[in-house]
């Protein structure tokens, strides 16, 4: 019994670890040192300037995959805003 509670601990650590990993790009990420609110404008407003930083992030990729495979429906992610992520799922298709 004490076994398996050692495993599923070392099981849990390095999922875990694994997760953190994964996320790991964002702490890389520009947009992390601007303002947040330029990747969330209001419905209608600009989103130029985001998407000018993404345009110089090494992480860019990370970050679009990370908003298709988590289905994030605000804010721009990976250089696309909501509507351009939906378009290139549709086209993946």
């Amino acid at each position: 019994m004490q076994e398996f509670t050692i495993l599923t601990l070392l099981h849990e650590g390095l999922e875990q670890e694994e997760e953190e990993t994964a996320l790991s790009w964002q702490e890389r990420a520009l947009c992390a040192q601007t303002d947040p609110e330029a990747f969330f404008p209001e419905k209608g407003g600009s989103t130029r300037e985001a998407k000018k930083v993404c345009i110089g992030c090494d992480v860019k990729a990370e970050c679009l995959e990370y908003a298709l495979a988590h289905d994030e429906r605000f804010g721009i992610w990976g250089g696309l805003s909501e509507r351009e992520r939906r378009k290139l799922k549709k086209r993946a298709v």
